[in-house]
């Protein structure tokens, strides 16, 4: 959306803008810009509080269902008769509440605030993983995962929208970076730490799948408490304390994302700014690129551990131990592919190369003789899948202007993502042992896919920036935004 600069008339209201203030941008830069220095020490501040701690409580939230595939091979499926596609459709019966319940997460987590919404999540999820070690049938296990899909749906889009309102376009990258490597550990230690809890089996008559469920569900209570006291909530909420940010911290905060893009101010919801995002293209091409993420992503996070075991012949031990390595060495990649497109400010160039890698992992897992070759494959395909993700959000955050269109935006696209993952869980079926081909040959076409869908991308945004400063245009102009000049980011 493009439009012609103002330079009066309402658009340049004091409230409505980001160049008019009540005061001048010089009066409030001497009252409030701190020097390199303390700009430093308050960056570090916000890091220390925000990332982690919201990191750590969406992994322990996830590690349940990450863990499913572990229980699967240690006994799950012969003591609840998980036999022909019952596995999958207990996989696929937690995206439709994920999915449907997504768009609400964008104003409960404006309405409730990051604490309260953040850590009755994490304690309900926590709950619901214990009892998890207590079910007695495969329909017992179809109601808990419906109820876990409603419970994560508002998670990850509501961190992801969260950490977007903390940081500059130029930072958000590495952040989100650094938030999933955290979440690829539930993945990858997950594995080991259900390798351990097995060992509890025959403990107080319970099977060592059991065991897997209830300890890593009290884990994650124990989380959600200590969580709750170190959250924080949007800059615009947020009281200066001696434990956080300083009056003239906060006050610096908000002031240098409103000069990076000029949406500070929460404007009033309504249908409009609702539907604002849906009408956007962008938007759905950014949907199209997290749903054929979706479809690999939760492809390998369920079944990884099965195609170990069933394709190159590890033992139960060895697949839930070798499932760490991937994603020890995902979330390095990731690491990277952040702090370079932080660096150089670009983001479709790296998911291109992302999505290279993860064809060069699955033609090697499906393709060559050698299992060592195979399992090669795997962190090939795991590095580029998941290294995508954070890239994808702040190539998504970085192009959206205003916030509840950026809220329902993450909502949306997220929504999508499950989408992808419905496919996922059907995408290697059991009848598709040892080599899982028709699997491999989706989460292919998936990445070839999103390739054009970047390169499009790209090509867009570079031509509109172009006729922006030919045209002195100002893009994404909204009354949700102020007037500063914005560019996309490539």
């Amino acid at each position: 959306m493009t439009t012609k600069q103002p330079s009066e008339g309402p658009m340049a209201s004091p409230n409505q803008t980001g160049d008019l203030d009540s005061q001048s941008d010089n009066e409030r830069s001497a009252s409030t810009v701190l020097n390199k220095t303390e700009a430093k020490i308050a960056l570090r501040k916000i890091d220390r509080r925000l990332v982690p701690i919201i990191g750590i409580m969406y992994c322990f939230s996830v590690i349940g269902r990450a863990n499913l595939p572990a229980a699967a091979i240690a006994g799950m499926t012969n003591d609840l008769n998980l036999f022909g596609n019952r596995y999958s459709i207990v996989l696929l019966v937690f995206f439709p509440p994920y999915v449907f319940f997504q768009p609400l997460s964008a104003i409960l987590s404006r309405r409730l605030g990051p604490r309260i919404y953040f850590t009755g999540i994490t304690l309900a999820t926590g709950f619901m993983i214990v009892g998890m070690g207590f079910m007695k049938s495969w329909s017992d296990l179809v109601v808990v995962r419906l109820l876990m899909g409603a419970l994560d749906s508002g998670f990850f889009p509501s961190c992801h929208y969260l950490l977007s309102t903390w940081y500059t376009r130029a930072e958000v990258g590495s952040r989100f970076s650094c938030f999933y490597i955290l979440v690829c550990l539930s993945y990858a230690f997950g594995g080991i730490m259900a390798f351990g809890f097995t060992h509890m089996n025959g403990l107080g008559g319970r099977s060592g799948w059991s065991w897997i469920f209830i300890m890593e569900g009290l884990l994650t209570l124990l989380v959600g408490v200590f969580g709750s006291c170190l959250l924080v909530g949007f800059p615009d909420t947020t009281k200066p304390s001696k434990s956080f940010l300083s009056q003239k911290e906060l006050d610096w905060a908000l002031e240098r994302i409103n000069e990076d893009r000029g949406d500070t101010e929460l404007h009033k919801l309504t249908w409009r700014t609702a539907l604002r995002a849906g009408k956007d293209l962008k938007v759905w091409a950014f949907g199209l690129i997290f749903f054929n993420n979706g479809v690999v992503n939760f492809a390998l996070a369920n079944f990884l551990p099965i195609i170990l075991r069933s394709n190159m012949g590890f033992t139960i031990g060895e697949s839930q131990i070798l499932v760490a390595p991937p994603y020890a060495f995902a979330a390095l990649a990731m690491w990277t592919a952040g702090w370079l497109g932080d660096r150089h400010h670009f983001r479709g160039p790296i998911i291109v190369i992302c999505m290279i890698t993860s064809i060069v992992g699955c033609l090697l897992m499906g393709f060559h003789k050698t299992n060592g070759v195979r399992y090669f494959g795997a962190f090939l395909t795991t590095a580029g899948t998941t290294g995508a993700i954070p890239v994808t959000m702040a190539y998504q955050s970085n192009n959206i202007r205003g916030q509840w269109k950026r809220a329902f935006s993450s909502a949306l696209v997220v929504a999508i993502s499950g989408l992808g993952g419905v496919v996922g869980s059907f995408a290697f079926r059991s009848n598709d042992a040892p080599r899982f081909l028709p699997g491999l040959s989706v989460c292919l076409a998936c990445a070839v896919f999103n390739i054009v869908i970047v390169t499009c991308l790209s090509f867009f945004f570079y031509t509109a920036n172009k006729r922006a400063d030919r045209d002195d245009l100002e893009l994404e102009a909204s009354t949700e935004a102020g007037t500063r000049r914005f560019r996309y980011m490539l």
